[in-house]
């Protein structure tokens, strides 16, 4: 048991920021509902640690537990998409009259538009996971995944550059 826990807490400490992030994205900078979800995806790791594989990495375990339990909150959660509270995300920045905190806003609003799909994977990408982690942490190949994190920049820098004031 203390082997479990101390293999538990381990694995808290490494994921859980990058859990919560990716929380973040999915409730549209929610915090205690980001929070809320980053405990149930720890509570289903702590569950499921001992039937765990090793078929994959264990961080690509933990995304997939964190994505469906967001999935499973956004369907029973079909609320208007506001905007991403940008103060809980990383520390912004201004350079040069260069208005960062305003972009990464607009960027986060026009992630918020896409599909729960399409932003799954482009949040991944976002937390710096190499695409073949996205393939496994989504359920779809390799190729697919590079084809749609291509389309999905497309379509946000269209949509960022459409938005501008």
């Amino acid at each position: 048991m203390k082997l479990k826990q101390d293999q538990f807490e381990k694995l808290y400490q490494t994921h859980y920021p990058k859990v919560m992030r990716l929380c973040m994205g999915y409730v549209k900078g929610e915090v205690d509902l980001a929070k809320d979800l980053a405990q149930e995806v720890f509570i289903k790791v702590w569950e499921n640690l001992g039937s765990f594989r090793n078929e994959s990495a264990v961080g690509t375990w933990i995304y997939r537990i964190t994505v469906n339990t967001c999935l499973v909150q956004i369907r029973m959660k079909r609320s208007s998409q506001d905007n991403l509270a940008i103060d809980q995300l990383r520390a912004s920045e201004e350079v040069a009259g260069y208005d960062y905190e305003k972009h990464l806003k607009r960027l986060y609003a026009c992630i918020n538009k896409l599909d729960p799909t399409a932003k799954g994977i482009i949040l991944l990408e976002l937390e710096g996971l190499r695409q073949k982690e996205i393939a496994a942490v989504m359920g779809l190949s390799h190729e697919a995944v590079r084809v749609r994190i291509h389309r999905i920049k497309n379509k946000l820098t269209k949509c960022v550059q459409d938005d501008k004031l």
